[in-house]
């Protein structure tokens, strides 16, 4: 079984709006929605779990039922960051997924996740044990000397940039997120999941990317996000 972990805990207080963002609607849908319906869509996803802030459960439940995303199984009041929020939706899931089920974790507000990427994160994740969506870094990055000045780069070659979607076999994720947070290690802070895994010693493994796959964060990410829905490719690129 695939299960899909879609996080939705957030308030979006950068987007300056008087809702969470991912409830915000785009062309009469919320932004939430598109992300659900690329998980509904996909032939090898089974079942859907959001993690949602609170007070917002029945909302969901309401828009999953308006909108035919008839995966969604079940949902889970998030944390006070992300990473509780990841571990609370991993904890649901014991006693119903098995150890060598795939657990894909993505955020709510990535609504553009292609299929291909998502097909290509769980051939990996299934080879061997954990895949991360990444893309090459193109920009040159330095590191501050003086906060002024700079005599030290990191070459871009060296350089991956790793996102959501992102997935585990179940058995490695609810282990590794009773060690973190037991240990109190890879939790804090900025820390995901594939941070606390590479601070308790796991190997990551890439999979494919795509620059579409944006995280609407402030106003611009937003009129990014219709400016694709309202592009069509085919007019203008081969």
């Amino acid at each position: 079984m695939t299960i899909a972990i879609i996080l939705a805990g957030g308030s979006g207080s950068r987007m300056g709006q008087d809702i969470p963002k991912q409830f915000l609607n785009v062309y009469d849908k919320p932004i939430l929605i598109y992300t659900l319906e690329s998980f509904q869509k996909h032939p090898q996803i089974d079942a859907i779990e959001v993690v949602c802030i609170d007070g917002w459960h029945d909302v969901v439940w309401a828009y999953a039922k308006q909108f035919g995303i008839s995966k969604l199984k079940w949902i889970v009041s998030g944390g006070e960051n992300g990473q509780e929020s990841i571990r609370n939706g991993v904890y649901n899931l014991e006693g119903k997924a098995s150890e060598d089920d795939v657990i894909v974790i993505h955020d709510g507000i990535r609504p553009l996740v292609d299929e291909t990427v998502l097909t290509d994160v769980l051939i990996k994740a299934r080879k061997y044990g954990n895949a991360v969506t990444s893309l090459p870094y193109n920009e040159q990055i330095f590191l501050i000397d003086d906060e002024i000045s700079t005599t030290k780069y990191i070459p871009r070659e060296t350089l991956r940039r790793v996102s959501t979607p992102q997935a585990y076999q179940f058995g490695l994720l609810d282990s590794k997120y009773h060690e973190a947070f037991e240990k109190e290690i890879g939790i804090h802070g900025s820390h995901y999941a594939n941070t606390m895994m590479v601070e308790l010693g796991v190997r990551l493994y890439f999979a494919a990317g795509s620059e579409k796959n944006i995280k609407l964060t402030t106003k611009d990410d937003l009129e990014l996000f219709k400016a694709y829905l309202n592009s069509d490719r085919g007019t203008w690129l081969k």
